[in-house]
C-alpha cells in the first residue's frame, strides 16, 4: 500500500493551485504540500519539512517541468528576505492569480454562491512603488526577516521600494544603527497609516468615487485615517464625517479639512452608533476601511441597526472581507468586488466591495 511521505522525504510534486500566501498546493499520497515559489502547472521535486495530519509544508530543490509564467526574480534576496513571493511570476499572472483568490476566499469563507468580480487594478509599477519600508536592525545586521521570522537577512537594497527609500536604507546602513525598527518613507515621518503604493492609491480613490451614488449626500468614512477617502471626496457631498483613533491622523485631517468636513477622534466601534444615529442613512455613503482584523463585530451591528443607503468596504484581508460579507449580504445586495494589487511581488491583494440595500 502507498504511503504518504515524511518529513525530510524528497518528492516529485505536480502543482495545481496557488493558495493565500503565496505557496503553491500539490498533492502526494492525499496529503496536501505547501510550497513556495513555484506555478500551477509545474512539476518540482521538494522536501517536506514539516508533516502535520491533513497537510505538509516543504522547501523547493528543483524544477522539472517549468511554467511559461516563470521568469528570473529581481531581486537578490527573493527566495531568503521573507518579503516577497511572486518576483518568479510573470506580472500579468500575478494579478490573475490574486484576482482568483479573492473569489475563491469570498466564495469558501464568505458561503457567497456568486461574486461579481470587477477587473483587477494592477500596479503601474511593478518595482520601485513602495513609499515606506519598515526595516530591523539586530546585532549590526539592517534589514528583513526570512519567511519563517527567526532570522535577519542583511539588506542593502529593496528592489520593490523607492529611490528615495532606498537611499535612506543606504544612509542608515553607513551610520551606526542601533537594534531596534526603522521606518523609512519618502512622505515624511510615517506617524499615521497612509497607502504604501501611490499609483495605485490613486487609481483606489478614483474607483470609490466612481462607485458613489449620486443620491447620497453624507460621507462616513470610518479607520479615516488622515483623511485620504473623506478629504479627496469631499466636493461631492454635502457633510464629510471620518471617523480614527489615531490622534495625529486626526490631527492632520482637521487643519487639512474643508468646510463641510469633521474627524471624531475615537474608536469606530465606539463611536459610530452615534455617528450613524446623527445623519438620515438612506442617504448616506459609509466607508468602511478597517485594519487587517476586518471590522468588529460592534461595527457590523451599529451598520445594520442603522442600514446606510450604501457601503464601500476597502479591505487589505480577504478572509475578514469575507467574514464581514457574509453577515452583510444577509441584508445588503453585493454589487461588485474589486481586487486591487497594492503591493506587487508580494502575496498581498486588496479588494473594494460595494454593497446597496
Amino acid at each position: 500500500m502507498p504511503t504518504t511521505p515524511q518529513t525530510g522525504e524528497a518528492i516529485q510534486l505536480p502543482i495545481h493551485d496557488i493558495a493565500f500566501g503565496g505557496k503553491g498546493v500539490g498533492r502526494a499520497e492525499g496529503l496536501a504540500v505547501f510550497v513556495p515559489f513555484v506555478i500551477a502547472g509545474e512539476v518540482v521535486t521538494a522536501r517536506l519539512t514539516r508533516k502535520k495530519k491533513k497537510f505538509a509544508e516543504a522547501e523547493l530543490l528543483s524544477v522539472q517541468q517549468a511554467s511559461p509564467d516563470r521568469v528570473e526574480p529581481r531581486c537578490r534576496y527573493f527566495g531568503t528576505c521573507g518579503g516577497c513571493a511572486y518576483q518568479h511570476i510573470r506580472y500579468e499572472r500575478q494579478v490573475e492569480i490574486k484576482s482568483t483568490q479573492v473569489e475563491q476566499t469570498l466564495r469558501r469563507l464568505g458561503k457567497l454562491e456568486s461574486v461579481p468580480m470587477r477587473a483587477t487594478i494592477a500596479s503601474p509599477r511593478e518595482y520601485g512603488y513602495r513609499n515606506r519600508i519598515r526595516v530591523h536592525s539586530e546585532g549590526g545586521i539592517v534589514g528583513f526577516y526570512k519567511s519563517d521570522g527567526h532570522e535577519l537577512v542583511d539588506i542593502a537594497e529593496c528592489p520593490i521600494a523607492a529611490p528615495a527609500v532606498n537611499e535612506q536604507l543606504t544612509a542608515l546602513r553607513r551610520g551606526q544603527v542601533r537594534d531596534g525598527d526603522y521606518v523609512l518613507s519618502s512622505q515624511g515621518k510615517g506617524e499615521y497609516f497612509v497607502q504604501t503604493n501611490d499609483g495605485v492609491a490613486a487609481a483606489m480613490l478614483e474607483h470609490v468615487g466612481s462607485l458613489i451614488s449620486p443620491t447620497s449626500t453624507t460621507l462616513i468614512d470610518a479607520y479615516s485615517g488622515a483623511g485620504f477617502f473623506a478629504r479627496e471626496l469631499a466636493s461631492r457631498f454635502t457633510r464629510v464625517i471620518g471617523i480614527e483613533e489615531n490622534e495625529r491622523a486626526v490631527e492632520y485631517a482637521r487643519r487639512m479639512a474643508g468646510p463641510n468636513e469633521s474627524y471624531v477622534a475615537g474608536d469606530v466601534a465606539i463611536r459610530l452608533g452615534d455617528v450613524l444615529a446623527s445623519v438620515a442613512a438612506r442617504e448616506t455613503c459609509l466607508i468602511l476601511d478597517p485594519p487587517a482584523a476586518g471590522a468588529e463585530e460592534r461595527v457590523i451591528d451599529f451598520i445594520l441597526g442603522s442600514e446606510p443607503a450604501e457601503i464601500i468596504y476597502v479591505s487589505c484581508n480577504p478572509a475578514t472581507l469575507a467574514r464581514d460579507l457574509e453577515i452583510l449580504c444577509k441584508t445588503y445586495k453585493l454589487r461588485g468586488v474589486t481586487p486591487l494589487d497594492m503591493f506587487p511581488q508580494t502575496a498581498e491583494i486588496e479588494a473594494v466591495a460595494h454593497l446597496t440595500l
